[in-house]
């Protein structure tokens, strides 16, 4: 804080993390549109928040900046509400039984989901970390490897889906809906492997209909962020020490911020991204991950 005289006009436009590492307003202002313009893309938007953190010098895996990335996909989940809002309510909300069908998948889509991902965290917990009591799977978010690594497997799954030829009136069925929720579930623990870009390809590769997947995979999405906020803002909150100053002063006005800037930014890109997926290009998806995970493997 200020003692005496004046406020240092940068400390005006900054915030602080447990220790020396700071982030300013125009960092944040960065995080957000990268978000916004990632999200509704299948390229994995945490893969590119997470290397744009790097490059402005901050630790992707620190709880603050967890925290920062969970708010930045409040944003764009909000972006998402309001964009395919009347899709939903012409599909979900049609009638009682349509009502009752959809939330059935959804359902199975999420335990799954819960069932696999939790399992992978223990997992990876138990054989890569020595069950180490200390160990965080967030840990893994600044990994550069394991984000190339994503990016790939993200392009060759939606390159492959490209592939086949989409059923117009292809439905979603439990099986399929579980079959989605299990590779979303293989998402949770790594950035980098795209969740949109996962859950489409498989929903295509399944035989459901392009729009039906895309609907059903930003459902999932919105049922799934609030749980992962929910998380992420008690491990930001309780990772500082006792008696220092709250961690609430210095990061929740810039992450709602960002969180405002993404969900502005996601708006614009889904407006105009809506038009662009319609034209049969979901294989340069693909293209652009395998390229991007070159460059994040290269760049190390």
């Amino acid at each position: 804080m200020c003692q005496g005289e004046g406020v240092n006009i940068n400390q005006t436009f900054q915030w602080h993390f447990i220790g020396d590492e700071r982030v300013n307003y125009l960092d944040v202002s960065i995080l957000a549109i990268i978000q916004g313009l990632a999200e509704l893309l299948p390229v994995s938007s945490s893969a590119h928040v997470i290397m744009a953190e790097k490059i402005l010098g901050l630790d992707p895996s620190s709880p603050q900046m967890t925290l920062l990335l969970v708010m930045l996909h409040t944003g764009t989940m909000f972006a998402v509400i309001v964009y395919f809002w009347q899709n939903w309510r012409e599909t979900y909300f049609s009638s009682a039984s349509a009502f009752k069908k959809n939330v059935l998948f959804i359902i199975i889509a999420t335990c799954v989901t819960g069932i696999v991902g939790l399992t992978l965290m223990k997992l990876i917990k138990t054989f890569f970390a020595a069950n180490a009591d200390t160990f965080e799977i967030e840990s893994l978010f600044s990994n550069s490897k394991i984000i190339a690594t994503g990016l790939a497997a993200a392009g060759l799954l939606i390159i492959v889906s490209s592939r086949l030829k989409e059923k117009d009136e292809g439905e979603l069925s439990p099986l399929s809906a579980a079959g989605i929720g299990l590779v979303q579930g293989l998402c949770l623990p790594f950035r980098g492997f795209s969740r949109s870009g996962a859950t489409i390809s498989t929903g295509l590769t399944l035989g459901v209909a392009r729009k039906r997947t895309e609907e059903f995979s930003f459902a999932l999405a919105v049922v799934l962020t609030p749980a992962v906020i929910v998380k992420e803002g008690l491990r930001a909150f309780t990772s500082g020490p006792v008696g220092s100053v709250p961690i609430s002063s210095g990061i929740l006005l810039p992450s709602v911020v960002g969180m405002v800037l993404s969900f502005a930014a996601g708006l614009l890109a889904l407006r105009w991204l809506s038009r662009w997926l319609a034209h049969d290009r979901w294989h340069l998806f693909g293209g652009y991950c395998l390229c991007a995970a070159a460059l994040i493997g290269w760049l190390g």
